[in-house]
This record gives C-alpha cells, structure tokens and sequence, in this order.
C-alpha cells in the first residue's frame, strides 16, 4: 500500500498535508526513510514510525453504540445530528457507517463499522440475522397478536413480513414486551404493531446478531468491538437469533 494512503487513513492528514510531512523525513519503515508518497509498504509486516512513535496501521473499525433518541443513523445530514457525529475525530476517520439503521425516536444497539462485507452479511435479508427489540406499547397485547406475528402480518403497504417472535413482558393498557424480527423494513416494529391496531410509545434495540448491547453503555456512548466480538460477529450471518 502506498505510505500516504497508509497515513491517510490513520488520520495523519490529507494526502496533501501527508505529502508535505514526508517531505521532512521523520515518516520511517523499518528504520529507512520514506519522503515519496508513492512509495509502497506493507503495514502489517512491516515496522512504520512517525517522530519514533510507532504506527499501529488497521484496515476496519468495529464499534457498538448505545444510539440515544434523537439523532438519525446516518453518516452526514445539512439539518440532523448524526451518529456519526457523536464519534470522536480518530474514530470518524475511518469513514465508518451504521449498518441497517434505527428511527430518530429509537435508541439502542447500533453496530458502527467500515467493514462493507460485515455490514452486507449482517443485513442481507438470505441470512435471516435476528434483531432483538424492547417495547412499550399503547395497548393490550394478547395472546393473538404474538400468533400473528409468528405467521407474519401484512402492513400498510401490503407486505407480509417474515414471522417473528413476540414475547409479552407485560400486558395491559400499556403493554411491555420484546419482538425478534429478521428483516428491517422502514418503521417495521412501529407498522408490525400498527398492523393490529396498537401503537409503539418506546422502542429500544437490545441485540443484534445475537450480541447483546453492553450495559455499561449510556445513550449516546459507544465502544469498540474486541476481538472476540469481532469474530463472533463475523461467524453470525450464517446463525440465527433465537
């Protein structure tokens, strides 16, 4: 890979500013100097510094955010705050993106990654991979309702959806429970809900993929992904949530 791609994409500056920093000789690999941007290395062979101090060069970047309600799951908005923007500098330069997304008034586990793979795997709609949902819903849900979901119901647009696993916490006026879908059509567990004739007053996403959002996590914090996370993630798409 090229050096200035290299340092590029560990936030060190633009290619522009990348090539002026080169200039100066303090970029090293294995001990020899690179002042040419063009100049090819292998980042995780061999041993790249700046000024001494070791580059620690990563291709991906894997983070769990507890998404707080009121800002939408996009990389950039002119008019909304955005989970992107939550992230600090050395994490956004990375380019990463939410993978599926969550309602502005939802809040809850979001996977953040530049992993274009992972992101296809985890929601393409073959693999089947299970999100786990919380809710309050403004009336009584019954019995009859969660063997609805179970065969798929038809929403507003008339599609049918795939089945999914409703649980009841609680049941009354205002209704508790959580739902495991595995697809994530616009506003499914809002229209699933409105589909018989109930509606959703707070929704919180509690998994995905089986990995369950840390609780230590406040709305609006995120973290990265270990390695076993990240491994875990990786082999999911061929699991299904249960």
């Amino acid at each position: 890979m090229r050096i200035d791609k290299v340092l590029a994409n560990m936030g060190y500056g633009t290619r522009k500013e990348v090539k002026k920093l080169l200039k100066t000789g303090v970029v090293r690999a294995d001990g020899v100097p690179l002042k040419h941007g063009k100049e090819h290395v292998d980042p995780y062979e061999q041993e790249i510094t700046i000024y001494g101090e070791l580059v620690e060069y990563r291709e991906h970047i894997y983070l769990m955010m507890n998404k707080p309600q009121g800002v939408i799951s996009a990389t950039e908005d002119p008019n909304e705050h955005t989970v992107i923007d939550i992230l600090e500098p050395e994490d956004q330069v990375f380019e990463p993106f939410p993978v599926g997304r969550l309602d502005k008034d939802t809040e809850g586990f979001l996977l953040i990654t530049n992993d274009g793979k992972l992101a296809h795997q985890l929601l393409s709609p073959k693999k089947g991979v299970g999100k786990r949902y919380f809710a309050h819903i403004e009336g009584v849900v019954t019995e009859a309702d969660k063997d609805s979901f179970l065969e798929g119901v038809e929403l507003d647009d008339g599609y049918v959806t795939k089945p999914a696993q409703l649980t009841i916490l609680e049941s009354g006026e205002e209704s508790i429970i959580e739902l495991v879908i595995t697809e994530g059509k616009f506003h499914q567990v809002k229209r699933m809900f409105e589909s018989v004739g109930k509606q959703v007053t707070y929704l919180k996403r509690l998994s995905m993929a089986g990995m369950e959002l840390d609780e230590d996590l406040e709305p609006g914090e995120y973290r990265e992904l270990n390695d076993e996370e990240i491994e875990f993630l990786q082999q999911a798409q061929n699991k299904k949530e249960s």
